[in-house]
């Protein structure tokens, strides 16, 4: 299946052709380099070099060399005190990014507020469903031999889901926190 990879700024520049490239990188295929981005730029916990090329069906050598390119960056960190060294994004970096986008957006904190509301209402929908108060809880009623494998499945999926909007959640929230401070220069 193609995947489409829309480089930042700062990668176009570091990438070859840099911001000359005359190719169209909405029509181009993703190149290894491309996938190993955004496979990296989007884990949710700290990835080894051969996970990262697994995922992104690339070879070690290139992907080591591409990891530590966005390291050097500032685009990912790289943890070497374990067993294996790891690589994570910068969690930071992409909150601000991705509130400045919410910011920047036909969003208003109005409408951000409401958001914030509907996805907090549907936790509480899923605490309430399952008796639970996380989604490790919820993945801890999996043992119950009784479940049918549609629903472990379906448990499964809830708690990624639930996972993910609770990132949602402090990304939102952050967003509206700061309207005043995300606002474009010429805005203040």
């Amino acid at each position: 299946m193609p995947v489409t990879y829309i480089a930042t700024k700062y990668e176009r520049c570091s990438m070859p052709g840099g911001e000359s490239s005359s190719e169209d990188p909405i029509k181009r295929q993703p190149t290894g380099e491309d996938r190993i981005r955004m496979v990296a730029r989007q884990v949710s916990e700290p990835r080894t070099a051969n996970w990262i090329a697994s995922e992104a069906d690339w070879s070690h050598g290139p992907t080591k060399r591409v990891l530590e390119r966005l390291v050097d960056g500032g685009i990912l960190y790289r943890n070497d005190t374990g067993a294996h060294t790891t690589y994570f994004p910068d969690y930071r970096r992409q909150a601000i990014t991705e509130a400045i986008r919410l910011r920047d957006s036909d969003h208003t904190a109005e409408g951000l507020t409401e958001r914030l509301t509907d996805l907090k209402a549907q936790i509480s929908d899923w605490e309430d469903e399952f008796d639970v108060e996380s989604p490790n809880q919820l993945r801890g009623t999996l043992v119950d031999e009784t479940l049918e494998a549609d629903e472990e499945d379906r448990r499964r999926e809830i708690a990624r889901e639930w996972e993910h909007l609770q990132r949602r959640i402090e990304i939102v929230g952050f967003a509206v926190r700061e309207w005043d401070f995300l606002a474009p220069t010429t805005d203040r």
